[in-house]
């Protein structure tokens, strides 16, 4: 569906976007290498968040995705999942490809161009 300015006046674009933005968060179901189901939630990212987490990550593209996931990642009851000192143990003990399934559901929250590993809800 096409939005458009009303008859009363013209509708600021930023108005539009705000109005269209739902950061309720999206449940997300992943695969992992065990064969078990991981549930847990993100909220979709807005642009401050992306720029504490570059600012955090430094220029280090993992580094960055790591503090997205420490950020976004949250269980039932909307609590955060990981702490920053979560970040080592993350990286030497999960399976990369478990942590990429769920920073990918932290990119894309509503699975847009999903993995078919990667559920969301």
């Amino acid at each position: 569906m096409a939005v458009t300015p009303s008859a009363s006046g013209p509708i600021r674009a930023v108005d539009i976007l705000r109005k269209a933005a739902n950061f309720e968060p999206i449940k997300q179901v992943i695969t992992l290498g065990s064969g078990d189901e991981y549930v847990f939630y993100v909220t979709p990212l807005n642009a401050a968040e992306r720029e504490r987490a570059q600012k955090e990550g430094g220029s280090d593209t993992n580094g960055f995705a790591m503090q997205l996931l420490v950020m976004k990642a949250l269980d039932e009851n909307g609590d955060k999942l990981f702490k920053p000192g979560d970040i080592p143990v993350l990286k030497r003990e999960v399976e990369d490809e478990d942590l990429q399934k769920m920073i990918l559901c932290v990119l894309r929250p509503r699975g847009e161009g999903e993995d078919p590993d990667i559920k969301s809800d």
